[in-house]
């Protein structure tokens, strides 16, 4: 049986419990118990602290972790990563006072810095050869300037709407982190045939959120023209109409792409686009 651990509450757990459960994986829902085993595969969850998560899979007590790189970094343990997930999107960035004056990083020398990440902060800082004094606080962090602690912050930054609340702005953006997942050194062979299952699910699972299946009709005509916009996976599936001269044409496209592509495709004269989600894509 594998272990996984994961944050115990907030945006990172929701996340990689919805990853987990789209992956067919099914397990009881509590918000007391700190494990849980799923019914349906070899897998037990362990709800901890996210700072703990590193060094738990570190040690072997968990197999697995999903965390956020910020953490994985901050801890010294980046070599555990063995895939990004793609969710719970964050950027650390350095902040200072809405009033206060600010070209460059440079404007920080000899500077008070309040942070909850000393070690990518301290790094950030020496690789632009400033020098200032960096203040340890494990939360509240935007609170530090407006009790005189500091000129500025340095912390996780999602929509921004809290250094605003605090009165700062955002200045410089240091490290860009998502979800990753992390894995103990030296699981055993079983572990690891569980292991490589549990990724081929979650890889199906993500690929199908960045994927749309679209279906619309097209002049034969213009064939060749939607062909080129729509290769498919290997190519994309053509049917005949019943009307002479048109054909319906079934593709997955990245979303990321199709808005892009739906006005290419009008200009060549598609009609009746229809866009699917997928579920799962295998392949």
């Amino acid at each position: 049986m594998l272990r996984l651990a994961i944050q115990k509450s907030g945006r990172l757990s929701d996340d990689s419990l919805a990853l987990i459960r789209e992956c067919g994986i099914s397990f009881a829902s509590s918000t007391y118990k700190l494990k849980v085993e799923a019914t349906n595969f070899p897998l037990e969850i362990l709800f901890l602290r996210d700072d703990d998560i590193p060094g738990y899979v570190r040690d072997g007590v968990a197999d697995l972790g999903i965390v956020g790189q910020n953490v994985l970094v901050e801890a010294g343990a980046a070599d555990l990563e063995i895939e990004a997930l793609g969710f719970s999107k964050c950027r650390l960035s350095l902040a200072v006072p809405r009033g206060d004056a600010y070209g460059s990083v440079a404007d920080l020398q000899g500077k008070n810095i309040a942070t909850s990440y000393p070690h990518i902060l301290g790094d950030y800082l020496a690789g632009h050869g400033v020098q200032a004094h960096l203040h340890t606080i494990s939360g509240s962090v935007e609170i530090a300037p407006s009790i005189g602690l500091a000129e500025a912050i340095c912390d996780i930054v999602s929509s921004g709407s809290t250094l605003l609340g605090n009165g700062l702005r955002e200045v410089e953006t240091i490290f860009r982190s998502e979800a990753v997942l992390i894995a103990a050194p030296g699981l055993s062979s079983d572990k690891q045939e569980l292991l490589d299952q549990l990724r081929f699910r979650m890889q199906a699972v993500r690929r199908a959120r960045r994927s749309k299946y679209i279906v619309l009709n097209a002049p034969a005509a213009a064939l060749d023209q939607v062909r080129a916009l729509l290769p498919g996976i290997k190519a994309p599936t053509v049917t005949p109409l019943a009307e002479p001269g048109w054909v319906s044409v079934q593709s997955v496209v990245d979303e990321d792409n199709f808005w892009h592509l739906t006005g290419q495709l009008q200009a060549i004269g598609a009609e009746g686009i229809l866009v699917l989600g997928i579920e799962k894509m295998v392949g």
